[in-house]
């Protein structure tokens, strides 16, 4: 079976894509990635065969996000995923990816949300295509919402006949790594959508001995990660010096990763409980964590959850983030704090309250039991190749 993955350039969307993407390779079928142009080298470093397709022009995106700064945040939200991701970037892709199926004519199609393109794409070639998603399905749902202009112009566009679009998104089938305890959204999907099938990523082990030392080793461990954007976006560049300021007087060691864009070195001196580095593997340092101060990206969150270490939730820029700290809060596996210029240190402020109550590792842990007992990613691949039959 030969199977064309689709991502828009964006490390936090293709994540969840990845381990459906490798359990098919390692299943013997052919696997590549169409993803824009601009993201060839992270689809190389996953291992996989590049089908690129344009970017969205940077003389389009520049005006949408110039207006960013003058729209409350749930404007600002909604703004970017429906004139930059869903009209934009998706106009921009949908050539070269109808070039692509009419050469390489894939069996499968499989996107992760906000690639949309694809879905184009594939509705034109009367391909199956699979949906993963990449959050909580409350976030799906407002995506949804968000779009229904765009989508249709993309249809359009795509020579698809008026409401085709939305009804292949909305019977499409979903892939999601996140368990029904914790994506409680089920009933946000209308009941005509397609199948929701919940699978989870298998953790590799990780040598506990690869993280640096430094400090007390018999002293707690916070986790602190803003993930791997924050650090390119000039308006957040300081939360990494707010967040070793504000834990400077905890009681614990404290490890902060910038990201492969920050130099650590321009940090200053450090807080003598606190070590920096630009990358470390998030499931070693997990592994050893009693804590985490994360902003509520997906990736960082479910890893927090899948390894079963509470966390505190800041949330800095997207709406998702809200959402992934509000679920993390419902089910006692941490707390969240409301976003705002203090939000980082309002969330430093809870770690000593998330190390005191065994609670909140204790639903942590609960909530890691759950997330193991899903079919793993490589169960995925039957159901996959039924549905293309």
């Amino acid at each position: 079976m030969r199977v064309l993955c689709a991502t828009t350039a964006n490390d936090g969307h293709f994540g969840p894509l990845l381990p459906f993407a490798r359990a098919l390779a390692d299943a013997g079928h052919e696997v590549r990635v169409a993803a824009p142009a601009s993201y060839a080298a992270a689809v190389a470093k996953a291992g996989f065969a590049h089908e690129p397709f344009a970017d969205g022009p940077a003389e389009l995106i520049g005006p949408v996000m110039g207006r960013l700064p003058t729209l409350t945040f749930e404007e600002a939200d909604d703004i970017v995923v429906r004139e930059v991701f869903a009209r934009i970037d998706a106009q921009a892709a949908l050539p070269s990816l109808i070039t692509t199926i009419e050469r390489w004519r894939p069996d499968l199609i499989l996107r992760e949300t906000a690639e949309l393109a694809s879905l184009a794409a594939a509705e034109r070639a009367g391909l199956t295509h699979v949906h993963v998603c990449i959050g909580m399905h409350e976030v799906l749902s407002r995506f949804v919402q968000a779009i229904d202009d765009p989508l249709e112009e993309l249809g359009r566009l795509a020579g698809l006949a008026e409401g085709r679009m939305t009804s292949a998104l909305a019977s499409e089938t979903v892939l999601s790594l996140v368990p029904e305890v914790l994506d409680d959204a089920r009933a946000q999907v209308p009941s005509d959508s397609g199948d929701l099938l919940r699978f989870h990523e298998p953790r590799p082990g990780a040598d506990a001995q690869s993280l640096p030392e430094w400090g007390d080793p018999q002293l707690p461990l916070i986790y602190v990660t803003f993930g791997s954007v924050t650090g390119s976006l000039p308006p957040f560049v300081g939360v990494f010096r707010r967040a070793l300021d504000s834990l400077a007087e905890v009681r614990a060691r404290v490890l902060l990763t910038v990201g492969r864009k920050v130099d650590p070195t321009g940090l200053g001196p450090l807080p003598s409980n606190a070590h920096v580095e630009q990358w470390l593997p998030q499931d070693a340092v997990l592994r050893q964590a009693a804590a985490m101060l994360g902003h509520g990206g997906f990736g960082t969150t479910m890893g927090a959850l899948a390894a079963g270490v509470p966390q505190v939730v800041a949330p800095l820029f997207t709406f998702d983030q809200i959402v992934n700290g509000d679920h993390v809060a419902a089910v006692g596996a941490g707390l969240t704090v409301e976003r705002g210029p203090s939000s980082v240190e309002l969330a430093a402020a809870e770690v000593p309250r998330l190390l005191a109550d065994p609670e909140y590792a204790a639903s942590a842990r609960r909530i890691a039991s759950a997330i193991a007992d899903l079919p793993s990613t490589a169960e995925a691949v039957d159901t996959l190749a039924a549905l293309v039959g």
